[in-house]
């Protein structure tokens, strides 16, 4: 039987490829709510999305996600990534929900974690160092108290970064893969722009990501906690020296003081057993089938970006086209 599926942030990038997955399922069980502007901090817009249908199932990927942002205004942060979490809630239970609720968390709420406790496990306790982490793990504790108050099943996902493609440059993996896009289409020298490239990261493929939601939407527990994560430790530097060979270039770094950021933790890599263990589910994307697309679409994206500039001046420019 088909099942209603809500998604809030579906315009996003997670979204985007959520409803490409949706698409390419021959015979999925859920069939996607039909997307309507909504403000998660406007009760009333939440309230209309739901008149028409009431979902058996939520996945809450809405938010505040850019940590600089959070920096610069916590309080926004705050308000759409808690105070919006229970507006969707209320609303949720005014409509008469009653289904399975998942809650888009982020490994970012560990904060700082000694390198004899890697890879980080759902055990270990949360020590957020940024406004971002804080307004996920306040959310998450949130959704926790009303699983255990209300006759929903509430699960929480804490992805680690992840990446892929149409994924916007403000992100390190895809800044590098437009910067390196540039460089092979002649706008940019090959002198690579970065922040901190020793650190370590634990990258998974979006597409990966996303067959681990709706596992947890078919068998996770409620009230449980989930990282989603590679459970591989990746330096930003041996990527960048992947991408570059992929990419057929040589360049140079630069790091540009603008991109390091403050309170950063030097290695993250996760575990992913519970997941694992309780869903089946296992990653099955290459970091190399990754990066490959990643530079193929920004090569595509900015080579149209290029073209489109170009005939706007050549049409635009001194003589040509504009009336006299």
């Amino acid at each position: 039987m088909v099942k209603k599926l809500l998604v809030t942030g579906v315009g996003g990038f997670v979204g985007g490829h959520l409803q490409q997955w949706l698409a390419n399922w021959s015979d999925s069980p859920w069939q996607l709510v039909p997307p309507r502007r909504h403000d998660l901090t406007n009760p009333a817009t939440l309230d209309a999305w739901l008149a028409d249908a009431c979902p058996d199932a939520v996945i809450h990927l809405a938010g505040q996600t850019f940590v600089p942002e959070a920096f610069r205004d916590p309080a926004r942060t705050l308000q759409v990534n808690v105070l919006g979490t229970l507006n969707l809630l209320e609303a949720l239970k005014r409509r008469g929900f009653d289904g399975t609720f998942l809650y888009v968390s982020s490994g970012d709420v560990y904060g700082q974690v000694a390198e004899a406790d890697l890879p980080i496990t759902e055990r270990q306790p949360p020590q957020p160092r940024n406004p971002y982490a804080v307004s996920k793990l306040s959310a998450e504790l949130l959704c926790l108290q009303w699983s255990y108050v209300e006759p929903w099943r509430i699960i929480v996902a804490r992805p680690f970064n992840h990446i892929g493609v149409g994924q916007n440059a403000s992100f390190v993996v895809s800044s590098i893969a437009r910067q390196l896009a540039r460089m092979k289409l002649g706008l940019q020298e090959p002198v690579l722009q970065v922040g901190d490239v020793d650190v370590t990261r634990d990258f998974l493929d979006v597409r990966d990501v996303l067959n681990a939601y709706f596992l947890l939407l078919e068998k996770g527990r409620n009230g449980e906690i989930y990282n989603v994560c590679s459970g591989q430790e990746r330096r930003i530097r041996d990527l960048i020296t992947e991408m570059s060979r992929l990419a057929e270039m040589e360049l140079e770094i630069a790091q540009d003081p603008a991109r390091l950021r403050r309170a950063d933790q030097r290695r993250v890599v996760g575990s992913s057993d519970k997941l694992q263990n309780e869903t089946g589910w296992k990653p099955g994307i290459t970091i190399t089938e990754t990066l490959r697309s990643l530079l193929s679409d920004w090569e595509n994206r900015e080579r149209k970006k290029n073209e489109q500039d170009s005939s706007y001046h050549w049409c635009n420019g001194p003589g040509r086209g504009l009336p006299r």
